[in-house]
This record gives C-alpha cells, sequence and structure tokens, in this order.
C-alpha cells in the first residue's frame, strides 16, 4: 500500500508553533524554548537513521501488575512526553503481546502532530484479527510476520504485510529495522513491550532508550527491562545519561549511540 504524506508536526503542548516548526527544521533558538529544545533537540537535529526506545515501569522494574493490568504505571506527562516521541518519528514500534493485552492505537492524540506507521512485530501472525491498528484505518499499520505465517487473504487497505525470517519465530531487530528502513522508515520509536525493547536493547539496536520509573511498588507483574546480563558489575550496560522530571514520575535518558 503506498504511504500519504506525512502532515507536518505541530508543536507539543506549552510549545509555540513557530518555535516548535525551528526545532523540526534544526534551527530553533535554545532561548526561545529551552525545556523542549534541551530534551528533543537532540532527536530533532539527528541525521540518518535513528533507532530509540520508550519504556515506563515502577521502581521495582515492572511494567504490569501479574494480571497484566497497566493502566496506569506512569502519569500523564509520561503519556503526552510518548505521544511527542512518536510524532518526531516515521515509525512506531510494539510486539503482537502489547497489541494483545491492550489493544494499542499507536497514534499522536495528546500532542498536536502526525501519526507514525504502525509497526507490529508478529513472527507467528497471531494477532487479532478485530485489534485497532489492523482496522482503524487510522495511520498505516506494516504487520511483520515470519516467511512462513499465515495471513488472512483480505486485509484492510491500510494493513501491509511485510515478511522477515524468524528462526525459531524470534524476529531479529536488525532484520526488521533493515526491511523497514528500504520503506523509507529509519526513525523508529520502540515502545513495548518489555520484552520487544528488552530485545532490541540486547541486540545493540538502539540509539537511545527513554526509561521512566514511576514512584511505585508493584511487587510482583510483568517485568519491564531484561536481558542476559554480565556475570560481573564491571561489565553491566552503562551509557551516558540524562534526567527530567514528568510529574511525579523520572525519566532517565540513556544515549548509546550518537
Amino acid at each position: 500500500m503506498a504511504e500519504s504524506p506525512r502532515p507536518a508536526a505541530g508543536p507539543p503542548a506549552g510549545a509555540s508553533a513557530g518555535a516548535w516548526e525551528q526545532l523540526l527544521a534544526g534551527r530553533v533558538d535554545p532561548a526561545a524554548e529551552p525545556e523542549l529544545v534541551e530534551r528533543y533537540g537532540p532527536l530533532v537535529a539527528h541525521r540518518g537513521p535513528l533507532v530509540i526506545a520508550q519504556l515506563g515501569q515502577s521502581l521495582d522494574g515492572f511494567i504490569a501488575s501479574r494480571t497484566g493490568h497497566a493502566e496506569y504505571v506512569t502519569g500523564p506527562e509520561d503519556r503526552e512526553h510518548l505521544h511527542r516521541l512518536r510524532a518526531l518519528v516515521d515509525a512506531v514500534l510494539v510486539g503482537v503481546g502489547t497489541v494483545a493485552a491492550d489493544d494499542c492505537r499507536l497514534t499522536v492524540r495528546a500532542v498536536p502532530g502526525p501519526h507514525p506507521t504502525r509497526v507490529v512485530l508478529d513472527p507467528s501472525a497471531r494477532a487479532p484479527a478485530g485489534s485497532a491498528v489492523l482496522t482503524d484505518g487510522a495511520a498505516p499499520t506494516v504487520w511483520v510476520v515470519g516467511s512462513g505465517a499465515p495471513v488472512p487473504a483480505r486485509l484492510a487497505p491500510h494493513v501491509d504485510v511485510l515478511r522477515v525470517p524468524a528462526p525459531p519465530h524470534r524476529l531479529n531487530p536488525h532484520d526488521v529495522l533493515t526491511a523497514l528502513a528500504r520503506r523509507g522508515l529509519g526513525r523508529v520509536l520502540v515502545e513495548g513491550g518489555g520484552r520487544t525493547v528488552s530485545g532490541f536493547l540486547e541486540a545493540g539496536a538502539l540509539h537511545r532508550l527513554y526509561l521512566t520509573t514511576a514512584p511505585m511498588l508493584i511487587g510482583d507483574g510483568v517485568p519491564g527491562i531484561r536481558f542476559r546480563g554480565a556475570e560481573h558489575l564491571a561489565g553491566a550496560l552503562r551509557a551516558p545519561a540524562r534526567r527530567f522530571p514528568l510529574g511525579d514520575d523520572l525519566c532517565t535518558e540513556l544515549t548509546f549511540r550518537a
């Protein structure tokens, strides 16, 4: 399916339209909107492929309760931040588990801005047929499935099937990103869930990770960031970090590569 041109992004809440347009063009005066420029300016100024991830979790590292209830771990300021990130990328990517659990729309609603293309990683093609991303037509959807996975013969016009080899039933992050880049989707936000974000992190595919922690202890639930770590702390994954408050939550931005 041919994608329609993406409209120009509008300003996030609290930012003037002129400043946001200049920010998108990489020409904003840092004195005009300092908080906006400091937080999102590096993303706008970045040239070439860009892969970022965002995840909200409790202080003890869970993104949902043990029953899967996740509404809401973090507050409205973090959700606004997430929508700002969506407005600055070509594609927003989630695993099929997130689609099945949350029936997410993955559109920009909390702030003005364009809807990114929605990408669903689903090696076995098990996404619910009635899920919003496959039915609502609000934005283009790329359904990434394994080479031999069966998909329905008739899909909504906004859904495009992308087949990527997936042995054994797991899609390689770099293969997925390469396939998306061929479609002009070089700026990607990996949004969830925890397993998907962790997979891209462990594969070394992320430029940046935004990890928002809420002042909440869940105790037992669906884990957030998890990957096979080093045996000794000397080998722990470290990266330059910035932190900024989002209401009662705290967002840590880790930069793995420029």
